[in-house]
């Protein structure tokens, strides 16, 4: 499963590269892409040697966010909680640093990724948007995992335009969510390069300083963010989460209930 949608590279000592493989698709995710993932993580987790993980995408976007046949299937939750939701996210389960590279598009689901990341570097020409309304769907989760990541205003407008509030990689490094812009040709060298810093130092000793840092980020962030996966739980239930992606199927505007 994971070699279909998975590349996975070892291109430095320690520095393991992981590419979404779905580029025709920009790496929407479905369900064979997050199966895949969310079996790949606690493998690299097994591994003494992996001491740094980059993500990217492969192809001209880096995810676009839930694939739209997928949104329009039933909707279940995909294990226990928010932990289950969420066990395609590599640093809910690693316990070293992980390193995201943003090539092209980051959308809706594709946020949890950039949320969770240790580090963000991006193409110069990448875009970040959030398009749960615009599809029908609440953005319970996004927000508030962004919210030490980016000022509360930015976030609103992001959730509450949907897909007509793009960000680009520039305004997100001058926010602070991108910590490195790099050209389109260098973004992954890049990403190794940052990776294998990582991976030079003391293992014992960046575990620890990650472990400490995200302590204070989970106690702050975790209960909104299990709070919001209710509340786009319950909204499954609404004619508005079948209408949306039925009207992107379609290509139609939809007819939102009152």
């Amino acid at each position: 499963m994971a070699e279909r949608t998975l590349i996975v590279e070892q291109p430095a000592p320690g520095v393991v590269l992981v590419r979404l493989n779905r580029p025709d698709r920009l790496n929407a995710l479905d369900a064979e892409l997050m199966s895949g993932l969310e079996e790949l993580w606690p493998r690299l987790r097994q591994r003494a040697d992996v001491r740094c993980v980059v993500l990217t995408g492969n192809g001209r976007g880096f995810c676009s966010g839930a694939d739209a046949g997928f949104l329009a299937d039933d909707r279940a939750p995909r294990g226990a909680g928010l932990d289950g939701e969420l066990s395609f996210v590599p640093g809910r389960i690693l316990d070293v640093p992980v390193v995201v590279a943003v090539n092209g598009v980051c959308a809706g689901g594709g946020l949890h990724f950039v949320a969770d990341a240790d580090i963000v570097i991006a193409a110069e020409g990448a875009t970040f948007l959030d398009p749960h309304v615009s599809v029908g769907q609440v953005s319970g989760i996004e927000p508030p995992s962004l919210v030490l990541r980016l000022p509360l205003p930015v976030i609103s407008r992001m959730a509450l335009m949907g897909r007509h509030e793009r960000l680009t990689a520039r305004r997100l490094y001058d926010l602070g969510l991108v910590t490195e812009l790099v050209g389109e040709d260098s973004l992954v060298d890049r990403a190794v390069e940052i990776a294998a810093v990582v991976a030079s130092a003391s293992p014992a000793a960046v575990r620890a300083t990650r472990r400490s840092w995200r302590r204070l980020s989970d106690a702050l962030v975790e209960p909104p963010m299990r709070e919001g996966w209710d509340e786009v739980q319950r909204h499954w239930a609404h004619p508005d989460a079948d209408e949306g992606p039925a009207a992107l199927r379609d290509k139609r505007p939809p007819r939102w209930s009152d």
